[in-house]
């Protein structure tokens, strides 16, 4: 029951990071709220494998947070004015 309310409330959490995303006036913003529902993502894959006792979607959520991480990289560099 435990892990329904934690689902519950990652829900919630990504619902706000999404009208973030949507909403935001300055494209920061939007890059604030991808990266947010990005660890969301990785935190609701990581309750499933704790819920189900399945390591593959704890594995699965490590290499999407260094996916999303890289991703993030890649973004701040290309609005700081590189990736000529």
């Amino acid at each position: 029951m435990a892990f329904f309310y934690a689902m519950v409330l990652v829900g919630i959490a990504g619902l706000i990071s999404v009208l973030r995303l949507i909403l935001g006036p300055t494209v920061p913003d939007r890059v604030v709220g991808v990266d947010t529902l990005n660890t969301l993502v990785v935190a609701g894959m990581v309750l499933l494998g704790a819920a189900y006792d399945r390591t593959i979607y704890i594995d699965i959520a490590i290499v999407y947070a260094l996916l999303s991480y890289i991703g993030t990289l890649v973004i701040a560099k290309y609005l700081q004015g590189g990736l000529a």
